[in-house]
């Protein structure tokens, strides 16, 4: 578990929340939850998904989450290869919500499930910076991962 953003289900001020995660490794001994979306809108852009267990982006509470030139390499699990998990939510209600995968590269039998109309005004909050194309997501990740930094010594 790596990510929870939103305070709970019935948090409804968490509705204006607006989230960018961008260029970060997500790599080996990862379950899920990178991220996890409650309300608001997220932005998933240019991130490098090596490992998960689970799912890789999953939400509840209506969020809008806009994939945006990602790379997913699925685990070697048949059952867990879609990126994507509506957390503790029915089909009905989840068809609804705004999901989108737009440039991502999926690999290994990734799979991004989207929902909802895509409309233009949904997105554009969950939109911060212009994504560069999935293909150069591991030259823009190779710095990323766990900072060295030591007390008394810059990082």
């Amino acid at each position: 578990e790596v990510m929870l953003l939103g305070h709970s289900d019935s948090y409804t001020r968490d509705k204006i929340m607006q989230v960018t995660i961008a260029y970060n490794h997500f790599g080996e001994g990862l379950i899920q939850r990178m991220p996890r979306c409650r309300h608001g809108y997220f932005h998933v852009v240019n991130n490098d998904y090596t490992h998960w267990e689970m799912y890789a982006i999953g939400g509840s509470a209506d969020p809008t989450i806009n994939s945006q030139g990602n790379r997913y390499l699925a685990p070697l699990n048949p059952f867990a290869k879609e990126v994507t998990k509506r957390v503790d939510t029915n089909e009905g209600q989840w068809k609804q919500w705004n999901w989108r995968s737009e440039g991502d590269l999926l690999l290994n039998g990734a799979f991004f499930t989207p929902s909802g109309a895509g409309a233009a005004a949904s997105y554009a909050r969950a939109s911060s910076l212009a994504a560069k194309p999935s293909t150069l997501v591991g030259t823009l990740t190779s710095n990323a991962g766990v900072l060295s930094c030591r007390r008394g010594r810059p990082c």
